[in-house]
C-alpha cells in the first residue's frame, strides 16, 4: 500500500547534498540578518554617542536629527538633508559654513563612526 506522501505517478522528493547545503546557507543567512537587525552595530552606537555629546561641540547642539532627539537650528536638519557617509565625513573633517573642522579632535575611526551613524539615522545612503 503506498504511503500518503508518495504516489505511483510521482516519486518521492529526494534532496541532494547541494540542495541541502544551499538550504542550510539560506537559513544561516536569515538568522544572521535577524540578529543584525535586532542589535545596532558598534559603529552606529559609537557615532550616536559622538553626535549627542562625545564631539566638542556636540553635533546635536547645532543639528536636528530625530533619532538622536536633537533639535538644533544652526546647521541643517539632517533628516531632511539625508546625507551619505562620504558627505558627512567630508563635512566633519574639513568643516563647512559655520561648522568647524573636527579633524584635530576626532580620530579617523570616530569620524567614520559618526558619518555612518548620521547617514543611517537620517536615511541617507551608506
Amino acid at each position: 500500500m503506498p504511503s500518503r506522501w508518495s504516489s505511483p505517478e510521482r516519486p518521492p522528493l529526494r534532496v541532494g547534498p547541494v540542495a541541502a547545503a544551499a538550504a542550510a546557507i539560506a537559513v544561516a543567512a536569515a538568522l544572521v540578518a535577524r540578529a543584525s537587525a535586532a542589535e545596532p552595530d558598534a559603529a552606529f552606537a559609537e557615532g550616536r554617542a559622538l553626535f549627542i555629546g562625545g564631539a566638542s561641540p556636540p553635533c546635536a547642539l547645532c543639528h536636528t536629527l530625530k533619532e538622536a532627539g536633537a533639535t538644533g537650528s544652526v546647521g541643517p536638519a539632517l533628516d531632511e538633508l539625508r546625507p551619505d557617509e562620504a558627505r558627512v565625513a567630508a563635512a566633519v573633517r574639513g568643516g563647512i559654513g559655520a561648522m568647524p573642522s573636527f579633524a584635530s579632535t576626532l580620530s579617523d575611526a570616530q569620524i567614520r563612526a559618526l558619518a555612518h551613524y548620521v547617514a543611517k539615522a537620517s536615511g541617507g545612503a551608506p
